[in-house]
């Protein structure tokens, strides 16, 4: 691969397959679009540097991904140690999906679009989670290394997590 060799024009063109999916990762865990970019960038020189550890035996998005997903949650936890209000940063904007002119599409985009702004005011820990495993696609094995928790404490969370989303959707849709 020539991005093992260093060549910036490879390096550049796996970096603008994978630069929209990492950043959109990295800001629905730090909620903030600078840092996001901060994660994200700092996720590919990461990558890049350590291509000689990467084995195969995933995708190497797959494999990019858990770089920017541990990237974000360390600066998750930094940027909360140091915020003397993390309620100011509970609410954030998401992203608008894809604009399409399709009116199902539209619909269902904007019900996508609501549950993300939803689970955008649940706790942090319930956040984060519903996050890696709902909309990245983890599995609860890959959520305990990742969140560093137990897998009871793991599926507790989830379980809960899913309640109060659940519950919160009922308010905004009844």
């Amino acid at each position: 691969m020539a991005c093992k060799n260093g060549q910036q024009r490879a390096q550049a063109t796996v970096y603008d397959m994978y630069y929209k999916a990492m950043y959109n990762t990295a800001y629905r865990i730090v909620k903030d679009a600078m840092e996001a970019e901060d994660v994200m960038q700092e996720a590919f020189l990461k990558a890049f540097s350590k291509l000689d550890s990467y084995r195969g035996e995933v995708a190497f998005g797959a494999w990019l991904k858990k770089i920017v997903v541990n990237h974000s949650i360390g600066r998750y936890r930094m940027l909360m140690a140091q915020s003397t209000n993390p309620l100011e940063e509970v609410l954030y904007k998401v992203e608008a999906i894809d604009d399409t002119d399709d009116e199902a599409n539209d619909y269902t985009n904007m019900k996508a679009q609501k549950v993300l702004e939803i689970m955008a005011t649940l706790p942090d820990n319930y956040r984060i989670a519903l996050t890696l495993h709902l909309v990245e696609g983890y599995d609860y094995d890959e959520l305990c290394e990742i969140l560093e928790v137990s897998p009871g404490n793991c599926r507790t969370t989830i379980s809960r997590a899913k309640e109060s989303l659940r519950n919160k959707m009922k308010l905004i849709w009844n």
